[in-house]
């Protein structure tokens, strides 16, 4: 692999030397390494103004993040080898935490892959490539997975908004022969078929998989509101684990018709109803026809997706809680997500609290969780950590 040197202007390496992988166009020295003059996803070999060697990566000059870091050592720079070497890694740490094989198996940069995502299911992957320079190595992901895994299916799930940012065709691939309609996954206990090509993401939420479970105490002979429902992830495993009944909100019709297939699929369905429409209208009208539940379940897509959308975000997150709060019982359960990195855990909390001083509610907080441990934190790159959710108990004011 033919690596083109990037020089970075003076003590614009800090960042890099704190352990974080991104660096901006504007610390990048112009003079020395014309960014124009380099392909999207071309390899690099990144030095200080100094001339010292930080390490290898790839680069976008169109890019705002127009070079991500992926090896600090010399003596192994990024190639396909060191794909397998990092993938093997990372299955370790899967393999050491789950029974079976269903989890994410690779989290960009909190596994040392910026801009790559794997997630498993049994023996099929779906793989996720956000950024030019593991497109530019698609090739020898899929390689590398073969070798480490061999799964009977692999598809490339590249319809992700980001890739826009990165000047990419959005596109789904079956790059391993015969890919299914839908994939099984097992959590918990509770079995779900998910749609492999046309559901949210890569069709399912891993990250929410340990808050999932700690749900469990709260909803034995409940009533439940699964908000933001997707295909039952939360909802269906609440009637399996014990809810008396449970009503999942969606705005997509297709999401709402996999509930019903997964509740079927589990023994449910006679508890479990979906509601389609928009969350925030479907909370006014069952607050409007006077329903209450025993515990209302908030998962709803980050609100807050860049900087410049966080006042419009916020005001999005109080006013969910506040209709969620709005039809819960006396003493009930509110169990609050968000996954938008920009509202940072207590911000979130703040809403919450807001939003039950205003329906003259008080709030005893029980719990926090966070996403799965398929989903490390790397320390020194907090945009890693996104996912919140706040285990809360409701009651009249005091």
């Amino acid at each position: 692999m033919n690596f083109a040197p990037l020089r970075l202007k003076k003590n614009e390496d800090r960042r890099l030397r704190a352990g974080h992988c991104w660096i901006y166009s504007n610390e990048i020295d112009i003079s020395i390494t014309p960014l124009k003059s380099l392909e999207p996803g071309q390899p690099v070999e990144i030095f200080s103004d100094l001339e010292k060697l930080l390490g290898t990566g790839y680069v976008n000059p169109h890019s705002l993040i127009c070079t991500r870091l992926v090896s600090r050592d010399r003596q192994h720079p990024l190639s396909g080898s060191l794909i397998v070497h990092r993938l093997k890694v990372a299955l370790g740490l899967r393999e050491r935490l789950y029974v079976k094989p269903y989890y994410r198996l690779l989290f960009g940069e909190s596994d040392g892959l910026p801009g790559l995502v794997i997630d498993r299911f049994g023996d099929h992957l779906v793989i996720q490539i956000t950024t030019a320079g593991m497109e530019r190595l698609k090739a020898e992901i899929l390689a590398a997975v073969v070798k480490v895994l061999r799964p009977v299916g692999v598809l490339f799930r590249n319809d992700s908004p980001a890739r826009e940012l990165e000047g990419l065709e959005l596109y789904v691939e079956d790059a391993l022969g015969g890919w299914p309609e839908v994939l099984a996954v097992e959590e918990h206990g509770v079995r779900f078929m998910v749609p492999s090509q046309e559901g949210q993401k890569t069709g399912w939420f891993f990250d929410q998989a340990v808050n999932r479970g700690r749900m469990i105490p709260y909803i034995k002979d409940r009533r439940v509101l699964d908000v933001c429902s997707y295909i039952g992830a939360w909802g269906v495993q609440a009637a399996v684990k014990g809810a008396s009944e449970v009503i999942c909100v969606d705005a997509s019709g297709s999401a709402l018709d996999a509930v019903d297939r997964n509740a079927q699929e589990n023994g449910v369905a006679e508890r479990v109803a979906g509601l389609q429409g928009d969350a925030f209208d479907a909370l006014r009208e069952l607050r409007q026809a006077h329903e209450r539940f025993d515990v209302v379940l908030v998962d709803p897509p980050a609100f807050i997706k860049r900087k410049k959308d966080t006042k419009e975000g916020v005001l999005a997150y109080r006013r969910l809680n506040q209709l969620a709060l709005q039809v819960l019982s006396k003493d009930g359960i509110l169990v609050s997500s968000s996954c938008s990195h920009h509202m940072g855990e207590e911000a979130l909390l703040h809403e919450i609290q807001q939003a039950a001083r205003h329906t003259d509610r008080s709030l005893q907080l029980l719990e926090r969780g966070f996403q799965a441990p398929d989903h490390p934190v790397h320390p020194a790159i907090p945009e890693t950590a996104y996912l919140k959710t706040f285990y809360l108990r409701v009651l009249p004011s005091f």
